[in-house]
């Protein structure tokens, strides 16, 4: 059974294209365990995942799973294959940061990380060693509200290829670095400045609403500031909320999930903000724990794992997130090991930088699980991902082959 493609990480962008394309039409992986994280949890040992077109075509024991001719077999026989890594918060891997000035004004409505896309980067390639498929490509967090951010495939070789969700997501800062700008801010201005900003685009989409809907005659004018925000208030793009400490956390909850009622992912959730777990699981918002996995308690005079305290709070749509550049990339698996060393529970902890992370972001329909007829973005292990032995040695988006790490030109 043929390995090939060898190094691709390191390869001229047109040779591995031609490999690439070729890979497309059909590939048979075998490998000791499929961890599919689909919503039936279900494990495969000895198992073939079958890819064509770009999708998963079949999943299922190695009896139950025949390989059709001119497949290209490759046999993993002591790895596991788990779904392509989802990071729901990101400032650097699919893009260019040091384009996208958000420093501007308090809130910056107008700005957009589509324009910043750039696909095959050093921190993209990066993050294929670790697995990671998909990120969600937000704005900085110096202002309240820096824009739009951008849902990315890390294996498009162009824009176009690499934009998945364009707005992806409405990015805020609730507290914490706003709080420098310009001297200083204090929470009661920075939570009126907020939610001023979200009035006046709500007013905007509520023209629109009520032109569309025949209720008034005089169409309104169009604004590109507001326009993006209409996604917004339909409940069709999320709001990633950099959100930490109980009470900011408890202001966040308060004027998006509350006062808006808009799909919220609270990112970061730090420090003692799991306290807030009792109210947090009673919503629909999401928790994306991290890049920060303890903090001592004050209290309880210990250390607190973050994630295991929204775990035992009830909270069950937890993820992890990097905050890359803070934490590289590739270490997504590493911040969810680190979460159940502090106590939470490793099959959890993959479900939430997959399956959970791909719902938060509202790309649960094509990523995040090992199915048939998903989109076939996969990595292969050498163990469990969350063990910090193991290694990602085959990174897959779109039924190509994106990262090799089987040679010596391995990475990392």
């Amino acid at each position: 059974m043929a390995y090939g493609h060898v190094g691709l990480a390191d390869e001229p962008a047109d040779a591995r294209a031609a490999k690439q394309d070729a890979e497309a039409a059909g590939m048979a992986f075998h490998v000791a365990k499929v961890v599919a994280m689909d919503d039936a949890d279900t494990v495969i040992n000895d198992a073939v995942v079958l890819v064509r077109d770009g999708r998963i075509e079949a999943v299922g024991p190695a009896d139950d799973v025949s390989v059709p001719d001119g497949y290209e077999e490759l046999a993993f026989g002591e790895h596991w294959l788990v779904p392509g890594i989802v990071e729901a918060h990101n400032h650097s891997a699919a893009g260019s940061w040091s384009d996208l000035n958000d420093m501007v004004y308090q809130t910056n409505p107008g700005l957009d990380t589509r324009a910043v896309v750039r696909p095959e980067n050093e921190w993209i390639k990066t993050a294929w060693t670790g697995g990671v498929t998909t990120v969600m490509l937000i704005p900085g967090s110096g202002t309240n509200l820096a824009g739009m951010g951008t849902v990315v495939s890390t294996g498009g070789r162009n824009p176009d290829e690499a934009i998945v969700n364009s707005p992806g997501s409405l990015k805020v800062a609730q507290a914490g670095n706003p709080e420098w700008y310009f001297g200083g801010n204090t929470r009661r201005f920075m939570n009126w400045n907020t939610r001023q900003t979200m009035e006046k685009a709500l007013d905007y989409h509520r023209q629109w609403e009520a032109y569309e809907g025949g209720e008034v005659t005089e169409e309104p004018a169009y604004d590109p500031i507001w326009e993006p925000f209409r996604g917004v208030f339909r409940g069709e793009v999320p709001v990633t909320v950099h959100t930490q400490i109980y009470q900011i956390l408890l202001a966040t909850m308060d004027m998006f999930v509350d006062e808006f009622a808009l799909w919220t992912v609270l990112d970061h959730c730090t420090f003692d903000a799991w306290k807030l777990g009792p109210v947090v699981r009673e919503s629909d918002a999401y928790a994306v724990n991290g890049p920060r996995q303890y903090h001592f308690d004050r209290t309880a005079r210990r250390m607190i794992g973050n994630a295991d305290g929204w775990w035992k709070n009830g909270v069950r749509r937890l993820g992890i997130n990097t905050d890359a550049p803070v934490t590289p990339q590739k270490e997504l698996t590493y911040q969810a090991a680190m979460a159940c060393w502090y106590g939470w529970v490793p099959h959890e902890a993959l479900r939430g930088i997959t399956n959970i992370n791909a719902k938060s972001i509202g790309v649960y329909d094509d990523v995040g699980s090992v199915e048939v007829g998903k989109q076939a973005d996969v990595s292969i292990w050498t163990g469990d991902p969350l063990d910090p032995r193991s290694a990602c040695v085959l990174t897959v988006v779109k039924g190509r082959i994106i990262y090799d790490g089987r040679s010596g030109l391995r990475r990392f």
